[in-house]
């Protein structure tokens, strides 16, 4: 999917459509000044562009390539942590927040913030390396999901760098309750924007299911827990 310049949004169909053309026209979206309006819409619209086949092929060579697309990273797997590394993202429980935030809030640390989070966390240098400027402006991470099922959320993308995120990756628990073969992406409300059963080397069974029970309860499991029945 094309997306268009400066201050425009791909149209998206429907009421989603709608709501992303009104977040785009937001300085401040709901009190997060840390958002970066154009690219969170841009980073959904990329995560909604994606079929169920996109997200259905083999993990490492296919689909978690087209998350970082759709997040707007770099895939680079061959730097430090801190310096751009983005193989950890969406490869275990936590991980899985498409946050879009501005880059003057790329430098924020948790301090204490985010229960579970370590004190210090700099990643500014990081974000700012793997950041795909295509998206738009502002900068990417896959930030920590831990605190999401609060509401508000009190997650690092929330707390830490006052931002709304783009998307994030939940495993869907299916019929049985264990089975999270099937994960969802779903915005900032916990909307569905796409879904896939991706196959390959998957993370693990036990981080798929941390993943989900994380945000069990909160308005980020609705779409999962749909998909379950």
């Amino acid at each position: 999917m094309a997306l268009t310049s400066t201050r425009s949004i791909v149209a998206l169909p429907g009421v989603y459509g709608a709501r992303v053309a009104v977040a785009s026209a937001m300085g401040d979206v709901d009190g997060y000044p840390g958002t970066s309006v154009e690219r969170m819409a841009n980073g959904r619209a990329r995560a909604a562009s994606l079929s169920e086949a996109d997200l259905s092929g083999d993990w490492t060579a296919s689909v978690r390539p087209k998350l970082l697309w759709a997040a707007g990273l770099r895939d680079m797997r061959d730097v430090a942590p801190g310096r751009g590394y983005t193989g950890h993202c969406f490869n275990d429980f936590n991980h899985v927040d498409a946050t879009t935030m501005a880059l003057d809030e790329a430098d924020n640390e948790n301090e204490g913030r985010v229960v579970g989070m370590a004190y210090r966390n700099p990643l500014g240098d990081g974000i700012r390396a793997a950041s795909d400027p295509s998206l738009g402006p502002g900068g990417s991470w896959c930030t920590c999901i831990i605190g999401s099922a609060s509401e508000p959320p009190k997650d690092v993308a929330h707390v830490q760098f006052r931002s709304k995120i783009a998307w994030k990756l939940v495993w869907v628990p299916g019929k049985t309750g264990r089975e999270f073969n099937r994960f969802v992406l779903v915005d900032d409300a916990g909307v569905e924007l796409a879904t896939g059963v991706p196959t390959g080397q998957l993370p693990s069974l036990s981080e798929r299911e941390a993943n989900y029970n994380v945000v069990k309860g909160g308005r980020y499991a609705v779409a999962a827990d749909a998909r379950s029945v």
